[in-house]
């Protein structure tokens, strides 16, 4: 695996105060880079991007869809519904500051001469926007990230969702266009300093189609051609396609946060019961990857508002080792595919996607197939198959992924009963959106008033 150097957690010290040096005066230590690059800057903007997909606003919305439960300190508030204004500051700001703010200027930095440069940055600046507006609704966007220019821009308006995902697709379809051109076109082409796919344009290509078809199939509410536009981009994929990773090492700056997490606050979060219970249920053969034993040695999880430290920590799969996390991945196309496909009423070809899902996550997780469980859960056909099967099956195989709470909101599969506990607050109701965070609204004239977190943004209506 890579090493993630922490001094690319401080590259954008770097780019905010100039691209030549950043300290004036003071004599420059000659292990400290003086000027930033194409390179760098994508690896900052790489690595602070994992933690957009791996930190707070994921840990809340595991818990929000019951893969996980908050069992002390303040991830026992989440699972209360307490969310207020001041608590996802932090991630907020690493969204726009660490990530949008980067990609632009990496987008400028490298300019007409580094297409491929400038591919990546777009698909990871609609990365980052997604989760923004996803989980927030209307959102700074076309103005965001651009306060170096001036004045003009220190307090950006904010944009429609429906306009923020307007601009995504395009931010993805400029990517494609870039990471096509000839390697020739390039002064520079990314090399080691890309975590994710290692400089390989064509991957990159078929990461962008992926999310493509993932960002049309989210507007299966909003857009009668949903699921047109989701089978057409996926046909783009070619045998290049591999799953583009939130990578890790094994230094205390580089650890999965899931596994720090675990290790750190230990008894903060715990499995959620539902979700164990479902695996074991279907006995399925990833439930010892994805959760650890309890105590006892058994598998359990904690019920909503139970409090219950006892019950079973996340899995070695994420949660006892620095393992890489899919942030866009073939299991997930396979089921936007057979989404679509049901969607369209063509349950032989949902049913074939959604069995192929199901097989290629098994062995991905597990490293073999398992025949008995092929043979119970993944051999639906034109006649067995259903939108409860494929959601519930993308749920499990997604584990720890914010496409679950994206896809619980717009779908309500699987049905979840919400805590009822005697210190719940929100009426008892999963939240649905997060508020606008308190730096936002007070340094922000534009910031919008706070919502009801119980109103569901604009694409889940």
């Amino acid at each position: 695996m890579k090493k993630i150097s922490i001094l690319l957690i401080s590259a954008v010290l770097f780019f905010t105060t100039g691209c030549d040096k950043y300290i004036e005066g003071y004599d420059l230590s000659p292990n400290s880079p003086t000027q930033v690059t194409p390179a760098l800057l994508l690896s900052t903007i790489e690595v602070s991007t994992f933690a957009t997909f791996n930190g707070g606003v994921n840990r809340a919305a595991s818990v929000f869809t019951q893969q996980l439960e908050g069992t002390a300190e303040q991830m026992k508030d989440v699972a209360n519904y307490v969310l207020l204004e001041g608590d996802n500051v932090n991630e907020w700001n690493s969204i726009y500051t660490d990530c949008i703010v980067e990609a632009n200027g990496l987008i400028d930095l490298a300019g007409a001469d580094n297409p491929y440069y400038v591919g990546i940055a777009k698909i990871i600046k609609a990365l980052n926007l997604s989760v923004a507006t996803d989980m927030w609704g209307d959102v700074p966007n076309r103005e965001a990230g651009l306060g170096i220019k001036g004045e003009a821009y220190f307090s950006p308006n904010y944009d429609s969702q429906e306009i923020v995902y307007q601009d995504i697709q395009a931010l993805l379809s400029e990517a494609i266009e870039l990471l096509s051109k000839d390697p020739a076109d390039n002064k520079i082409i990314p090399a080691d300093d890309d975590f994710i796919h290692g400089g390989d344009a064509t991957k990159w290509v078929n990461t962008a189609w992926i999310l493509k078809a993932r960002f049309a199939n989210r507007l299966s509410k909003r857009d009668e051609t949903s699921a047109d536009k989701v089978l057409e981009y996926l046909g783009n994929l070619d045998g290049n396609a591999t799953d583009a990773m939130a990578m890790f090492g094994t230094n205390s700056s580089e650890l999965n946060p899931w596994y720090a997490f675990n290790n750190e606050r230990g008894t903060y979060i715990r499995m959620g019961a539902f979700y164990v219970d479902l695996l074991k249920s279907i006995s399925d053969p990833r439930l010892p990857f994805f959760c650890a034993t309890d105590g006892a040695g058994e598998y359990t999880g904690a019920t909503p508002g139970s409090e219950n430290v006892d019950a079973s920590m996340i899995g070695p799969l994420y949660g006892e080792t620095p393992n890489p996390i899919p942030l866009v991945s073939l299991v997930e196309a396979k089921f936007l595919e057979a989404e679509a496909y049901m969607r369209k009423n063509n349950a032989g070809a949902a049913a074939q996607a959604h069995n192929d899902a199901i097989k290629a996550s098994v062995l991905q997780v597990t490293g073999a197939d398992d025949d008995a469980y092929y043979a119970a859960q993944a051999s639906e056909t034109a006649s067995t198959i259903s939108m409860a099967k494929i959601m519930t099956h993308k749920y499990v195989a997604l584990f720890l992924q914010l496409e679950n709470y994206n896809d619980w909101r717009r779908t309500g599969i699987p049905a979840l009963t919400p805590n009822n506990g005697p210190n719940v607050e929100n009426g008892g109701v999963i939240p649905v959106r997060f508020p606008t965070p308190q730096d936002e609204r007070i340094n922000n004239p534009n910031a919008t008033v706070n919502p009801d977190i119980n109103q569901n943004v604009w694409w889940a209506n």
